[in-house]
């Protein structure tokens, strides 16, 4: 029977300022990792800064009181290190993983990007990553076949002045509108010891970073009045079917089917998860099976499904193909929609169960094999639960999902008028007409 928790030691720690502190040893290798959640998201930007938290996932590298522009990323590898940052609609984090001995330098960087970046702000670097986000937005989102797709379908999903309603890279258009104190403003409301979280993972021991944690971070200030992100209830699905049909430079028609389920961390959303993985994960999937080596109507290296694991609102399941050479799009469609009717109809067998749970438990402690990844794991439910320990919950709940829970999912989640449907169609050509 495969272990189900948790399986190294977690030890926490909070100090005055608000700032918790989560530490994993491991004594394995002599490499740590330093992993920062900060809970401010796309879902936490009002009206006209939209974009914002994306931004300072890149300003965080361009300078503070003490550490001039590029010097982080410099300090870091120059110690044998790494490090990155991302941002999704519900946080934002920064981690370096070092060598052990370059663990108090690690420490050191994000507590003066903490509370030593507002001063070092300027103009020109603001114009500079602002230029940087454009071109990410342009190579990412509006210069790739499909690309946007994400940025359709969430306001397809959430309704306007919902904190999911649009995605992380914002608009362009806010961006350029918002001058430098409105960022200065928007880092010092959310970048503040109490509205984050610290974890380190590996080769060191608690005494030691909540000792170093209080040198470092200690006497940085709280922020007394941090808003709340907007209210993301939603009471399921939506109530009527949305659409949207996209003519671009695509190689082939792709549909992209999508259904609100439940949030992130709940048994709903277990059941969701062990669904699309029966529904979507590689060959022996039922998408798979039936139209890619079935009826061969869909390309077999573009069909899958799966969750998007947005902790705040009922999170989405994305189901996507694309069409094979001389298939109709709306065959495609239609072939799609049958597959997702057969979860309620031909009830899931054991052996797509199994198989679903195999690659689920192969998939979570591949995520835990490096301290990195259960940095961010810990950080993640320290944020988002209040407890990182929690974490050693999510494998459980998958592998206690049964037949019934998935057969009951498909039913509840699955019905034609929650359905989103986007769909991409090549422009017409003479040679294509």
């Amino acid at each position: 029977m495969a272990t189900t928790g948790y399986p190294w030691p977690i030890e926490t720690a909070r100090l005055d300022n608000g700032l918790r502190v989560v530490v994993s040893s491991d004594r394995t290798a002599p490499v740590v990792c330093v992993n920062l959640w900060y809970d401010v998201g796309s879902r936490h930007e009002p009206a006209g800064q939209t974009g914002f938290a994306h931004l300072f996932e890149h300003l965080m590298f361009e300078g503070s009181v003490h550490v001039a522009k590029t010097e982080h990323m410099k300090l870091v590898q120059g110690s044998g290190g790494s490090l990155n940052a991302t941002t999704n609609p519900d946080r934002t984090n920064y981690f370096e993983t070092m060598p052990s001995e370059h663990l108090e330098l690690a420490l050191w960087l994000e507590a003066d990007r903490m509370g030593g970046l507002v001063p070092a702000l300027t103009q020109e670097t603001l114009d500079n990553q602002r230029e940087v986000v454009k071109n990410e937005r342009r190579q990412r989102y509006e210069n790739v076949p499909y690309g946007d797709a994400w940025l359709r379908l969430l306001p397809l999903l959430y309704p306007p002045g919902h904190p999911y309603h649009h995605a992380t890279i914002g608009s362009m258009e806010d961006l350029n509108a918002a001058d430098l104190a409105t960022f200065q403003a928007f880092h010092t409301l959310y970048y503040a010891p109490n509205n984050a979280v610290l974890t380190v993972v590996g080769d060191t021991d608690a005494e030691t970073v909540f000792g170093l944690a209080q040198k470092y971070f200690g006497s940085l200030p709280a922020k007394p009045d941090i808003p709340p992100a907007p209210d993301g209830t939603l009471a399921g699905g939506l109530t009527e079917p949305a659409r949207e049909t996209v003519v671009g430079a695509v190689p082939a028609a792709r549909i992209y089917l999508s259904h609100r389920t439940h949030p992130f961390g709940t048994p709903g959303y277990d059941a969701a998860t062990v669904l699309a993985t029966v529904l979507g994960s590689g060959r022996g999937s039922r998408l798979y099976q039936r139209l890619a080596d079935g009826k061969r109507i869909a390309q077999p290296d573009y069909i899958g499904a799966y969750g998007v694991d947005l902790a705040h609102a009922p999170a989405p399941v994305i189901v996507t193909a694309t069409v094979k050479d001389g298939v109709a799009v709306e065959d495609l469609e239609a072939g799609l929609g049958e597959v997702l009717d057969s979860l309620v109809d031909e009830p899931v067998t054991e052996a797509e169960l199994d198989r679903a749970k195999a690659l689920l438990t192969t998939s979570w402690w591949r995520g835990l094999s490096t301290v990195g990844g259960r940095a961010d794991t810990l950080g993640r439910y320290a944020t988002q639960f209040g407890d990182p320990a929690r974490a050693g919950e999510r494998l459980g709940g998958w592998l206690a999902v049964t037949a019934a829970d998935v057969t009951q999912a498909a039913a509840e989640l699955f019905t034609p008028e929650s359905r989103v449907t986007l769909t991409y169609l090549p422009e017409q050509t003479e040679e294509t007409a």
